[in-house]
């Protein structure tokens, strides 16, 4: 279990260019019945909603709207914000990033300098603990923090890798390893760009986000092609479907536990249902223990 630095990196993303976009995308993906407007027939240059539908809506000038999603958010209130977000029909998180991007000043990050991300000498106790189930730490841009044998039985040995690519989305997308180890690698993919994408929200300015996208876009369409839809997502729950090369394929439901003193970390842990074939599965792993992480990682290489 190791910690990461903090490497150099690019300029900030530009919030008013992310604003525009943000905007621009929640309205393409409506269509007027999707909103009680009526269809008049007529072609659109463009899919989705038109402006002045979309200020109809939110009951605001076409103006102020257009003005919006030019990335001008300067004085808009809540109350503006809370309207489009309705008349976009955006989630929670959609509706938190929105304002994020909008309304900086009101929910704006302190900046701290560059730092190795800590994790709480209780917590990698609790991660030791928890005998038979991955389980992991996440930090600042899925960085993959601190983890416990069981996790690096299923997802892989990532005390053998460099501490600068433990990362979630730098596996995902440049690993091949990662792609065969998940069987609905879109649908992880598709999570960890909205993960990014939220995060890049509350911190344009990291300058080490910058650079991993900018690694990203430069070494993978498909996280290109996903960045650029603008989805934001929160981390949840939910089921993953694992492809393991030495078990066989497992169905692990999964938790995510935001941790109360720094809200950039969560503990993520899997489970298999009780008596199902991935629990027998997930029990063998345990009991070869370090020789499960050795015999994975040779048949990935092999």
């Amino acid at each position: 279990m190791n910690e990461q630095p903090a490497p150099s990196s690019p300029e900030p993303l530009d919030r008013r260019a992310e604003l525009s976009e943000f905007l621009r995308t929640r309205r393409a993906r409506l269509r007027p019945q999707d909103v009680g407007l009526p269809e008049f027939g007529r072609a659109r240059r463009v899919p989705g909603l038109r402006r002045e539908e979309l200020a109809q809506l939110a009951g605001v000038s076409v103006a102020y709207y257009t003005r919006l999603e030019q990335g001008n958010g300067r004085n808009v209130s809540a109350e503006v914000l809370d309207a489009i977000a309705r008349a976009l029909r955006l989630t929670g998180a959609e509706h938190a990033h929105l304002t994020h991007l909008a309304k900086p000043g009101q929910h704006k990050k302190k900046r701290r300098p560059a730092r190795v991300q800590q994790v709480r000498a209780g917590l990698r106790y609790l991660l030791e603990a928890m005998d038979g189930i991955p389980a992991y730490v996440s930090g600042a841009r899925s960085d993959i923090l601190a983890w416990n044998p069981m996790a690096a039985a299923v997802f892989g040995d990532w005390g053998a890798l460099p501490p600068a690519e433990r990362n979630w989305a730098r596996l995902v997308f440049l690993s091949p390893d990662y792609r065969d180890l998940y069987v609905e690698w879109d649908s992880k993919a598709s999570d960890m760009v909205s993960y990014l994408r939220l995060y890049a929200g509350c911190h344009p300015d990291d300058p080490e986000l910058s650079a991993l996208v900018g690694e990203l876009s430069v070494k993978s369409e498909e996280f290109r092609r996903l960045w650029a839809t603008h989805n934001v997502k929160e981390k949840g729950h939910g089921v993953k479907l694992i492809r393991h090369p030495l078990v066989g394929e497992l169905t692990l439901s999964y938790e995510t536990l935001n941790l109360p003193d720094d809200e950039e970390q969560h503990l993520v842990t899997y489970h298999a249902e009780p008596d199902s074939e991935s629990a027998q599965a997930l029990r063998l792993l345990a009991s070869w223990g370090a020789d499960a992480r050795r015999g994975a990682e040779s048949s990935r290489r092999a």
